[in-house]
C-alpha cells in the first residue's frame, strides 16, 4: 500500500508537466450539414463568432500542448442554435477525438481541426 503511494506521488509531478498547455489567438473548425452533406471550415479568433447555417459558433479558447505546439488541439466552443433555448454545445472538444465531447444536434457536426497563431 505504501509503496503504491509512493508510486503515485513520484509519478504526479510528470503528469502535471504533461498537461501544461499554451493558448493559441484562433484555430481551425469543420462543419459538416448531414442533410447536405456540405463542409464548412472555419477560421475563427478567440473571441469570435461565426454563423453556420441556424448555428452560431463561439471559440473561447484554442490550445496545444506546451511541449508540442503542433500536437493535438483542443478548443473550447459554444454553439448556439437559432431554434434551440440553450446552447447545443458548451465546452471542449479535442481534434484527435471529436466523439470524447461531442455535440450533438441533428443537422450538424462541428469538429475541431488545430489550433493557429493567426
Amino acid at each position: 500500500m505504501i509503496r503504491a503511494l509512493a508510486l503515485c506521488l513520484t509519478l504526479l509531478p510528470g503528469l502535471a508537466a504533461a498537461q501544461q498547455a499554451s493558448s493559441l489567438p484562433g484555430g481551425m473548425l469543420r462543419v459538416l450539414d448531414k442533410v447536405t452533406g456540405h463542409l464548412t471550415d472555419l477560421e475563427l479568433k478567440v473571441g469570435q463568432s461565426e454563423k453556420v447555417g441556424s448555428l452560431l459558433i463561439t471559440m473561447n479558447d484554442c490550445r496545444v500542448p506546451a511541449d508540442n505546439p503542433t500536437g493535438d488541439a483542443f478548443a473550447e466552443l459554444k454553439v448556439n442554435d437559432r431554434n434551440e433555448q440553450v446552447p447545443v454545445f458548451d465546452g471542449w472538444m479535442i481534434a484527435s477525438a471529436p466523439a470524447l465531447n461531442a455535440m450533438d444536434h441533428p443537422r450538424y457536426d462541428v469538429w475541431v481541426m488545430r489550433c493557429e497563431a493567426t
